[in-house]
């Protein structure tokens, strides 16, 4: 339905805290936490998922599965495949210019 790193991003692209979601989703705070401790897919009481779902969505998020088309055209955030936690990113470059 949603993972934890969606539920972070959302809220990220909204400008929101946890608070706030957990105020739109008429969940608690302790509620979001724990959701978006959650590895990989949120685990939780499906009524507590599902007000956040649709609180996310109210709020203007579209929610992506793996591989499905945008078709609202909107902002949005999605990983590549194969890109994740776990990818090695490149060493930033010298301050000073130097290589």
């Amino acid at each position: 339905m949603i993972t934890s790193a969606q539920m972070r991003a959302a809220r990220a692209l909204l400008g929101i805290d946890q608070k706030t979601l957990a105020k739109l989703a008429g969940v608690s705070v302790p509620t979001i936490q724990r959701m978006e401790a959650s590895q990989g897919q949120v685990r939780g009481v499906v009524e507590s998922l599902t007000r956040v779902v649709e609180a996310l969505e109210a709020a203007g998020v579209e929610l992506l599965a793996e591989g499905a088309p945008s078709m609202s055209g909107g902002r949005g955030v999605r990983l590549k495949a194969g890109a994740g936690p776990d990818m090695r990113w490149p060493a930033p470059p010298a301050e000073d210019g130097a290589q």
